[in-house]
């Protein structure tokens, strides 16, 4: 198991991930850290947990969009040979990865 720093709110996290992750989990955390930074610029500095909790449920809307809308996900590669299951189990992928790291960051 490996373990990788992350940065959100400017505040730093470690977290365990599965070897070869590292670098996902740093892209992911980069995707947190700016919903978080959104939020900041348009409400403040509200506590680190509630800021969490609502980035992530924006990130949650996000992608209940995208699973209803699988077509527009691709509108900027319409040739592409993805097809819309494949990108739903991608973004439930994903969505699950961003789900076990809040809570990895919850429990630090």
């Amino acid at each position: 198991m490996a373990q990788v720093s992350i940065t959100v709110n400017a505040n730093t996290y470690n977290v365990s991930c599965a070897d070869g992750e590292e670098q996902h989990i740093k892209d992911l955390a980069q995707v947190l850290d700016s919903k978080v930074a959104e939020l900041v610029g348009a409400i403040g500095q509200a506590g680190e947990s509630r800021l969490l909790a609502m980035a992530g449920l924006l990130m949650a809307d996000d992608l209940a969009e995208a699973k209803n809308q699988p077509a527009r996900a691709l509108e900027p590669a319409p040739a592409s040979s993805i097809n819309e299951e494949h990108l739903i189990q991608r973004l439930e992928t994903l969505a699950a990865h961003i789900e076990s790291i809040a809570q990895r960051v919850e429990g630090a």
